[in-house]
């Protein structure tokens, strides 16, 4: 059910501030977004140099942003988690882990990615 007031542009402007606030609490309370959001400010210049056609550039560019969205949806795992408090559960340490495994999961595919295109390029 929508919010009375919460329609068209409105809504929009609002999610658009949701949005950079969240953006603003990673970087603040995150260290693994700054540290990914700095190694991908290296990489963009490097896929630009890198790719040879858009389809490349644009699969290099992606690989990266997959890397931010899910270490977003981690630590957003994570924060809700913590809410409840610092005693063990075992659901709550799953959680946690099945988030983090995704994060690699995203970086494995970075990596096969970047690994594909620097192949094609120097290797061919």
């Amino acid at each position: 059910m929508t919010k009375p007031g919460d329609t068209g542009l409105r809504r929009i402007l609002r999610a658009f501030i949701y949005s950079k606030q969240g953006f603003t609490q990673a970087w603040r309370h995150e260290a693994a977004f700054r540290q990914e959001l700095t190694m991908i400010v290296i990489l963009i210049p490097v896929a630009v140099w890198l790719a040879q056609s858009a389809l490349e550039f644009l699969m290099l560019f992606l690989s990266c942003v997959l890397v931010l969205i899910v270490e977003l949806l981690n630590s957003a795992i994570e924060a809700a988690i913590d809410r409840f408090g610092g005693e063990m559960h075992e659901l709550s340490g799953r959680a946690k882990d099945m988030g983090s495994a995704a994060v690699l999961l995203s970086f494995v595919m970075l990596v096969s990615i970047w690994g594909y295109v620097v192949c094609i390029r120097f290797c061919a």
